[in-house]
């Protein structure tokens, strides 16, 4: 038998066509959402920027939403592979999702991605409509993650198991957030996968904390917020 050569191990030239396709809507659509706004920003004008019909571009995304969420979109759909795959290493169903949150998140490693995260989430932040496909997306990948759950073990029932991924998604969520606002305040350099991935570890490990605070009545010369 001959080894294969690289050329041999490659997609099929349609996939490598489509990828292409799909990474020129996601790079234009970014841009173009940030500098001319997402609204103001039509479908055809993305479609002529990239020179494809709009037959094309409902092949590959079924919206500008999903275009803008799409950094996102990439690691969660990233998760449900590893999630499919992963043997727990006699952890609990809690740090068995927190490891393959990590795994993915390692996967993620087109150095544009950190870029593109922060800008899909600035523009959820100015449009409702990004905001509600994520949400939806973000339910729909938990619904999918509970199904792969189920296939693979003798699971509680569905209730906890919702709650755990609920409790992933808010982590992940939160982290994201506090990443965020550093690349704006503390750090104006160029964020870092790595540094969201700590913000994450972060995050997770402060959930037991916030979960199990003492509620005190605040001092009366404490300042508020």
């Amino acid at each position: 038998m001959s080894t294969p050569t690289p050329s041999d191990t490659r997609p099929p030239l349609r996939e490598r066509k489509k990828q292409r396709t799909r990474e020129a809507l996601l790079a234009t659509g970014l841009r173009l959402f940030t500098e001319r706004g997402f609204a103001a920003t039509t479908l055809d004008e993305l479609c002529d920027a990239v020179e494809i019909s709009k037959r094309t571009f409902f092949r590959t995304f079924a919206g500008k939403e999903d275009v803008a969420g799409a950094p996102l979109h990439d690691l969660w759909t990233l998760f449900l592979r590893e999630l499919a795959a992963a043997e727990p290493a006699g952890d609990d169903l809690a740090g068995f999702l927190r490891g393959v949150l990590l795994t993915a998140l390692d996967g993620m490693t087109d150095p544009e991605w950190p870029h593109r995260v922060l800008l899909s989430r600035r523009l959820a932040e100015r449009n409702p409509s990004i905001e509600a496909h994520c949400l939806y997306f973000c339910d729909r990948t938990t619904r999918a993650a509970l199904t792969v759950l189920r296939e693979r073990f003798d699971l509680p029932g569905d209730l906890p198991v919702l709650l755990a991924l609920d409790v992933l998604v808010a982590v992940f969520h939160r982290a994201q957030e506090q990443w965020a606002q550093e690349q704006e305040v503390d750090a104006p350099g160029p964020a870092t996968r790595e540094g969201l991935r700590d913000h994450v570890v972060a995050a997770w490990d402060a959930v037991p904390a916030g979960l199990g605070a003492p509620l005190r009545p605040a001092a009366a010369d404490r300042p508020t917020a």
